[in-house]
């Protein structure tokens, strides 16, 4: 089955194709109707931009054609020629003045044709010779041919049809004017004045594509963009749901965890009542029943503990209770609580922990639930007469770490991810007798990230598996030197402890405890 990009990129390509389709058919250049006006807008703004150049180049072949045609007919020329472009330039800036909804581009593009057909035949009369011509006037006329024609093609080159107009005629005029020479100097410079026209139409061309393709890229790059806007903005909203579906999850989960705890801690009393006997003799079989009752109900009110514990901590109302915490005493405690239910499945418990380690500035209670949580999953995966290794001591960088080991099955690579996850299982949690909720690793991970610590989970199939919890530098508490002889105080000067946080603090500690390796 194709993925949803690829079918998202497939219908964006249709899509893509269909437009294209269309606005060529609505356009007469064979572009879109957007790019057609974007051409006709570089066409007026280098017109205007090289009115300079034009009225400064008519002037100056106007002045020396009079040497050949005489002041009269050469100042003529230079008028009509100057008002022809002067009509060109208006009616650039005209278009440009004009609102793009309300421009007709088949029409202008007629206009700035017609316009240029009348300046390319203004040249041309100016450039014709009669028979006979003297070979310094021929020379020269080459040379404003070509100077015409260069500058009419730089002009006019993002509307090819209007270089043709503006170039041919003078072109044209030329070379027939040496060819009506009928010397071979004439047929040269006749067919010189013809390759000069194909090479600058061709040029005119070339930069008309180089145009286009920049319009097409810049009109890409737009789209792209107003697609990446749209993308983030639906992600924005998927995202904001996501986090108010979240809220209210974690919501739900608090408050119908808090509403079954009310009855299940009547069922354990009542099913513990019975279990112990309290009131009399029951049946064996009963008192069997009540045992089920009691440790069944257990091990419910430690899942929507785990619950309570993880809509606290995704909901940002967990806070830490921080205080000297040894954590080597915490670890052995936790091996002593579950030292019968290892010694049940014949696993062994081996400690390597090192001496004389100072306390750290954790919460107790999120740390005695951290290896709880990680000691009872090894426990869990574990087989039988197999062997669990705690291990408590320095990191490298002067914090302290707990780390849990065990020889069980190990979890594939590919689910690692998963048990890291709320509610997420391994293949070999679910083959498990002994399943949970998905939620130790996750509570535990959540608890150290809130201490500013690391949890790292090593996992090799067949082999086991080994989680390391680190506690950061800052955390590892060193008692301040001793003081001999402590100074007089007044009584009017006691100063008083201020058991509030530190400010600019990350963690909170009394005031007596210095904070470092």
């Amino acid at each position: 089955m194709p993925s949803d990009n690829a079918v998202d990129e497939k219908r964006r390509n249709a899509t893509k194709s269909v437009r294209d389709a269309r606005d060529r058919l609505t356009s007469t250049t064979g572009t879109r109707p957007a790019f057609d006006y974007e051409l006709l807008l570089q066409f007026a703004q280098n017109r205007l931009s090289g009115s300079l150049v034009i009225i400064l180049l008519v002037c100056a072949i106007g002045g020396l054609s009079g040497v050949w045609t005489g002041a009269l007919t050469a100042g003529t020329w230079t008028a009509a020629v100057l008002l022809i472009h002067l009509i060109i330039l208006l009616a650039c800036r005209s278009f440009l003045n004009t609102p793009k909804d309300s421009i007709d581009v088949k029409a202008w593009r007629f206009r700035f044709l017609l316009l240029d057909l009348f300046f390319g035949l203004a040249w041309m009369f100016n450039l014709i010779q009669p028979i006979g011509v003297e070979e310094s006037s021929g020379t020269f006329n080459l040379f404003v041919m070509l100077l015409v024609v260069a500058v009419s093609s730089m002009l006019a080159s993002n509307l090819p049809a209007a270089v043709v107009a503006a170039t041919a005629p003078v072109a044209i005029a030329v070379s027939l004017n040496f060819l009506l020479m009928r010397t071979i100097q004439g047929y040269v410079l006749g067919a010189m004045a013809l390759t000069a026209l194909v090479y600058f139409s061709m040029l005119a061309f070339r930069i008309y594509s180089t145009s286009l393709a920049t319009i097409e890229a810049r009109a890409e790059k737009d789209a792209l963009i107003g697609e990446l806007e749209q993308a983030k903005a639906k992600s924005d909203d998927a995202r904001r749901g996501a986090e108010t579906a979240n809220i209210a999850k974690s919501r739900f989960l608090a408050q119908m965890s808090h509403e079954l705890r009310t009855p299940l801690n009547a069922i354990l009393g009542f099913s513990e009542v019975m279990k112990n006997e309290l009131y009399g003799k029951i049946p064996p079989s009963y008192k069997g029943y009540s045992a089920d009752i009691h440790s069944s109900g257990v091990h419910l009110l430690g899942l929507i503990n785990e619950i309570l514990d993880l809509s606290r901590v995704e909901a940002g109302r967990y806070e830490l209770n921080e205080e000297a915490t040894d954590i080597v005493a915490v670890s052995q405690d936790c091996h002593h609580r579950l030292k019968i239910r290892a010694q049940n499945r014949g696993i062994k418990i081996h400690e390597l922990f090192e001496q004389d380690m100072p306390k750290i500035w954790a919460d107790e209670r999120a740390v005695r639930q951290i290896f709880l949580n990680l000691l009872s999953n090894a426990i869990k995966f574990t087989p039988q007469s197999g062997d669990i290794w705690l291990k408590a001591g320095w990191t490298a960088s002067g914090g302290q770490y707990i780390s849990v080991r065990d020889n069980g099955p190990g979890i594939p690579e590919d689910e690692i991810s998963v048990v890291l996850d709320s509610f997420g299982q391994g293949s070999n949690a679910i083959k498990s007798a002994e399943q949970g909720a998905g939620l130790g690793l996750p509570i535990a991970k959540s608890l150290i990230d809130l201490h500013g610590g690391t949890f790292t989970l090593k996992s090799n199939l067949r082999e086991g598996t080994e989680v390391i919890i680190t506690f950061p530098p800052e955390r590892v508490m060193a008692a301040l030197a001793r003081i001999d002889e402590a100074p007089s105080i007044q009584p009017t000067e006691i100063i008083q402890e201020d058991p509030r946080p530190l400010e600019n603090s990350k963690f909170r500690r009394p005031s007596w405890l210095k904070i470092g390796a």
